[in-house]
């Protein structure tokens, strides 16, 4: 097997004005970030919710183990401006995967899984097509956190070279050794399936058998990686890396705005660039973030309970690495305020 890859983003837009403290989701909040008229704008996505139920729908841990950093060189190669790995990789179905956590937080085993099955695939040419087991991942790796209550991607990634992962598929689809086994929900909105409780509570139990029926063994369906690495969080580092290795992960902090975004876009021409100045967040004041222009992409992705997406790199040019399933998974965490 090819390297995998573990990215960690950190994105602040510090906005200056104290202000007293005001509740996150609260119509206060809405009314004072629109009133700072920035370049986007705020409202109600989360009701009859309190905030912990918010929080808790960020499953990394970020002040975990780090992977190395693995600089990538450029040797000559010229990268377009536009690039859809669906269209790279047309042999890859995993690619096009939209996947369901449920109320679970496990975006972390999630992310790993789904970058994991993508590379195994395109790194073999598409002799090897699985779907990785997101559920052997969350449920099985004792280093990784604390399972549906978040986890560390590091660990995800390493435990993927030293222990292996079998294959699994979505919910009561019976594909693979261990498919999950937590029921998909309606994340905010109203559908056909049940609403989701929120993110955390039991994790499910490891079982290092496969299910009924599916054959190879347990041992003998584990997919192994050679090596794991991060890379540097420089731009055309990101796209060197998705370019020529497949999608990766990564993660970066939200503040408690973020759960109100509504439209708008961040318009500097450097995407993390601080446009005014404050105290340090450690005491507590006010900071919101604007990662990148395609925020109502990134929204969907935390809607849908898959995660922050990576939908853009320099300017108007479009990266995408796994299109609206987010080419770069993230993970998030809301911080105390």
């Amino acid at each position: 097997m090819w390297c995998q890859t573990l990215l960690v983003l950190a994105a602040s837009l510090s906005v200056s004005l104290a202000r007293p403290h005001i509740h996150p989701l609260s119509s206060d909040m809405i009314n004072y970030i629109n009133k700072l008229n920035t370049t986007w704008k705020a409202g109600h996505n989360f009701h009859d919710v309190d905030y912990g139920y918010v929080k808790n729908l960020c499953g990394t841990l970020l002040k975990g183990p780090k992977l190395p950093i693995m600089v990538q060189s450029a040797g000559g190669m010229k990268l377009p401006k536009q690039f859809d790995a669906r269209e790279q990789w047309p042999e890859c179905p995993t690619l096009k995967e939209i996947r369901d956590q449920g109320s679970c937080g496990s975006c972390w085993a999630f992310g790993a899984a789904e970058a994991i099955s993508d590379r195994i695939c395109i790194h073999t040419k598409g002799k090897v097509s699985v779907e990785i087991s997101s559920q052997d991942l969350l449920t099985c790796c004792d280093s990784c956190g604390m399972g549906c209550n978040g986890g560390y991607p590091a660990n995800a990634w390493e435990f993927w070279t030293e222990q292996g992962l079998v294959t699994g598929g979505l919910y009561n689809s019976h594909i693979g050794c261990r498919p999950y086994t937590i029921e998909p929900c309606e994340h905010h909105v109203n559908g056909s399936r049940p609403p989701c409780t929120g993110e955390g509570g039991d994790t499910p139990e490891c079982i290092t058998q496969c299910e009924s029926g599916y054959t190879p063994s347990y041992q003998k369906d584990k997919h192994y990686g050679k090596t794991s690495y991060g890379v540097p969080s420089e731009e055309e580092q990101i796209q060197s890396e998705i370019y020529k290795n497949g999608p990766v992960e990564g993660a970066f902090i939200v503040y408690e705005d973020f759960p109100s975004y509504k439209s708008g876009k961040d318009k500097s021409t450097d995407p993390t660039s601080i446009i005014k100045t404050s105290q340090q967040t450690t005491q507590g004041d006010w900071q919101l973030i604007l990662i990148f222009p395609f925020l109502s992409l990134l929204l969907r992705c935390v809607s849908a309970c898959d995660g922050l997406c990576f939908g853009r790199t320099r300017h108007k040019d479009d990266w995408l690495g796994r299109g609206e399933r987010c080419s770069l998974l993230a993970l998030c965490k809301l911080l105390e305020h």
